[in-house]
C-alpha cells in the first residue's frame, strides 16, 4: 500500500537530502567526535527518517502521535548539530545549509501534523 498523501514524499526527499548532506560532514569529523556527537546526530536523523516513512502507513491517531516524536527527534538533531557547529566540527556555511534543510523539514512535518490535528474529532469531554 503506498503512502496515503502526497506530501509525504516531499517530506521524506527533504530529509533524504539532509542526511546525504549530513553523510558528506560526519566523515570530516576527527574519529573521536565521530563516534561521539557524530554518530549521536546520525542515530537521530536515521530516526527522523524512519519514523517519517512508518508515519505515512499508520491510521489517524498513531501517526499523529508519531508525528509529535518525530518532531521532537528532529530537535534533538538541531541540537547537536548546533553543539557540533560550536565546536567547530561543522563549517559555518555547512552547517547553514544543514540548518536550513532541517528547519525546512521540521516545517513540513509540522504541517502534517496539524493537518491530520484538524481532521481529528474533538475530543468528547
Amino acid at each position: 500500500m503506498p503512502p496515503p498523501q502526497s506530501k509525504i514524499p516531499t517530506v521524506i526527499a527533504k530529509q533524504k537530502q539532509a542526511y546525504q548532506l549530513w553523510l558528506v560532514l560526519h566523515r570530516n569529523f576527527p574519529k573521536t567526535e565521530r563516534l561521539g556527537l557524530g554518530r549521536k546526530i546520525d542515530s537521530a536523523l536515521l530516526d527522523v527518517l524512519e519514523w517519517t516513512f512508518a508515519a505515512s502507513y499508520l491510521p489517524l491517531e498513531p501517526k499523529i502521535v508519531t508525528l509529535g516524536r518525530t518532531i521532537s527527534r528532529l530537535d534533538v538533531v538541531k541540537f547537536f548539530a548546533q553543539m557540533a557547529w560550536e565546536s567547530k566540527l561543522l563549517p559555518t556555511d555547512k552547517y547553514a545549509t544543514l540548518s536550513e534543510q532541517l528547519e525546512e523539514v521540521g516545517r513540513q512535518l509540522g504541517a502534517w501534523r496539524k493537518g491530520l490535528q484538524s481532521k481529528t474529532p474533538a475530543a468528547k469531554a
